[in-house]
């Protein structure tokens, strides 16, 4: 009997061994070169192929130096995923010991922070190096259940033998990655863990939405301290003359004066002085406030339009950024995936690309065009006048330079753009 990828899934539910020796047969395929009777998962396939390019030996365990205590302790401390640890016990670990699983919280860089669950399942991970401290990149360990979902940025279930790394073929991991509704960075992935025989197709589902409850509570934690921003603004900008405005750290709006309401700025990484320069409103002075900055529009004269130069790096697979240089300075912003994508097929198109023209790189089907005008109005905010539209472009004043990974395959791995994949596909093999 032939089946599918999608029905070796089904069938793990009604048969896991069966389903656990088909994809032994696959892999063993694959890694030979030989043409099998059916080829894995997508987004297995894919993440084997870069594993084959980067050199994973896949009869090899190899582990990274685990993190000591202190620098542990250091990372639990900085990451915002500490306030959301009950949302996911309360959402996976009753039910994981249930079933014999493991719950695994690790950080944006795949180092195991925080692991609970069954005893037994705990003794098992520890054989293998799924310990706390432990790095679960998928260029360090292969195609697993938290680095895979860091790199294709959505929820991955592998089971058994879909594994690049034989030696933990005996598992089954579901990951989501948990992204901060602030900026859209992914701050990390949690996993459900546990030997293949208790596998089930709905785990994906429930891993998925219980990432999702958790970044809603960091919505409503972003959303109290933007109140209590505004509590302490109001009386300060009554005394204000002339425009300003109250943001958090990350450019949010908390409160406005003398101006239009705008719900974000696009702050510098790091402020440095009492007068910086913000594309959508000129010259401004900021002042500290608790939880964020004042920040005051100038009258002087705005600075001349556009920027000499916009660096794009899209060398690492995990972290995009732009960085603007001009007359005003220099100042970088990181990119969500979705922008990196937008970004990137504007630097291709340098004559510029059409919404309909966009939408249909983006997402194959040209008449997507309101979201595309929607993302396209966000990325605004940050280069404004870097870019000009009808059709959208960057300006022509400015030097563009794009940083892309060594190895074109690994272009924003996560995209399934059709115009990113065009450019995968044409690279040279």
């Amino acid at each position: 009997m032939v089946y599918s990828p999608m029905d070796v899934t089904r069938l793990a539910a009604v048969d896991a061994a069966q389903a656990a020796r088909v994809l032994d047969e696959v892999r063993n395929a694959t890694l030979a070169g030989e043409r099998a009777r059916l080829g894995p998962r997508p987004v297995i396939g894919e993440s084997w192929g870069r594993m084959l390019r980067s050199g994973v030996d896949p009869d090899h365990d190899f582990r990274a130096g685990v993190l000591g205590p202190d620098e542990i302790e250091r990372r639990r401390r900085d990451s915002p995923l500490r306030h959301v640890l009950p949302v996911l016990r309360q959402g996976l670990l009753s039910v994981g010991d249930i079933t014999q699983h493991i719950m695994v919280v690790a950080d944006a860089q795949s180092r195991v922070l925080w692991r609970e669950g069954s005893r037994s399942v705990l003794r098992k991970a520890d054989g293998f190096g799924f310990e706390i401290g432990a790095d679960w990149r998928e260029e360090v360990v292969g195609t697993n259940g938290v680095g895979t979902p860091a790199v294709a940025r959505r929820p991955v279930q592998v089971f058994a033998a879909e594994h690049f790394v034989r030696t933990h073929s005996a598992w089954t991991c579901t990951g989501a990655p948990i992204t901060d509704p602030c900026d859209g960075r992914m701050i990390g992935v949690v996993d459900i863990s546990g030997p293949w025989e208790t596998m089930h197709p709905a785990t994906l589902a429930w891993v998925d939405s219980v990432a999702k409850l958790a970044e809603a509570q960091l919505r409503e934690r972003h959303l109290t301290a933007l109140d209590r921003l505004r509590a302490v603004a109001a009386p300060v900008l009554a005394r204000v003359t002339g425009r300003a405005l109250a943001v958090d750290k990350d450019g949010w709006t908390a409160a406005i004066t003398g101006m239009p309401y705008v719900d974000r700025l696009a702050l510098p990484s790091t402020i440095g002085a009492d007068r910086i320069w913000l594309p959508t409103l000129g010259r401004c002075s900021v002042e500290p406030l608790p939880g964020g900055w004042l920040v005051r529009v100038s009258d002087e004269e705005p600075a001349p339009r556009g920027a000499t130069r916009i660096a794009l790096d899209l060398s690492q697979p995990r972290r995009w950024s732009v960085t603007v240089t001009g007359v005003t300075g220099t100042w970088t912003h990181e990119l969500s995936p979705r922008h990196a994508e937008l970004l990137y097929l504007l630097a291709l198109h340098r004559t510029g690309l059409s919404a309909a023209a966009l939408a249909d790189d983006l997402f194959g089907d040209p008449t997507r065009t309101v979201t595309v005008r929607a993302e396209m109005s966000r990325v605004r905010r940050y280069l404004g006048a870097a870019l000009d539209h009808r059709p959208y472009r960057f300006c022509e004043a400015a030097e563009v330079q794009t940083a892309l990974p060594d190895d074109p395959l690994h272009l924003l791995p996560h995209s399934t753009a059709p115009g990113v994949l065009r450019t995968r596909q044409t690279a040279p093999s």
